[in-house]
């Protein structure tokens, strides 16, 4: 089964510079990981939209991601990867967005950037994965072995995790 695979940055995607000392969105390594899995019978195309935290994202940068999910899902699934800070404002935006869809469109994150001790960042990326052939079509939000729809779900910094609102 295919399945697109559209990547904006985040801190899944972030890396450490000696340079600076800082943990900063550099180049993509999304997939490096996809090759440690084992997806018997995915094919995942990897889109490249953007590189950078979801807190310095523009409404034309959610408008290009939008751009590329409406052409991409009229054909498979799309996951997204996407920084935490706004992933709810992007997939509200998508939801409203994109009418009639006959595939799914996940957005996931993490709170800890891929290759990082205690990352959730491959956890997130591979239940995306398996998210993206069983949900029914809408627009979903994938954290933590949850599924998440974006009118009921908020980021809780203190707990490092999505929850559900009523």
């Amino acid at each position: 089964m295919k399945i697109h695979l559209v990547t904006t940055g985040g801190t899944m995607e972030k890396v450490y510079s000696e340079q600076t000392g800082l943990v900063e969105n550099a180049a993509s390594k999304v997939k490096r990981y996809l090759d440690l899995l084992r997806l018997p019978e995915a094919e995942i195309e990897i889109t490249p939209a953007m590189n950078k935290d979801s807190l310095d994202m523009t409404q034309e940068d959610r408008e290009q991601i939008c751009a590329i999910v409406r052409n991409e899902v009229a054909d498979a699934p799309v996951v997204i990867t996407h920084g935490t800070d706004t992933m709810v404002e992007t997939a509200k935006l998508l939801k409203a967005r994109l009418e009639n869809l006959h595939y799914s469109v996940i957005l996931t994150g993490a709170m800890a950037p891929l290759g990082f001790e205690r990352s959730d960042g491959q956890q997130n990326l591979t239940e995306s994965l398996f998210a993206a052939r069983v949900l029914q079509p809408g627009v979903w939000i994938v954290m933590h072995g949850q599924v998440f729809d974006p009118d009921h779900v908020k980021k809780d910094r203190a707990q490092a995790r999505f929850v559900a609102l009523p």
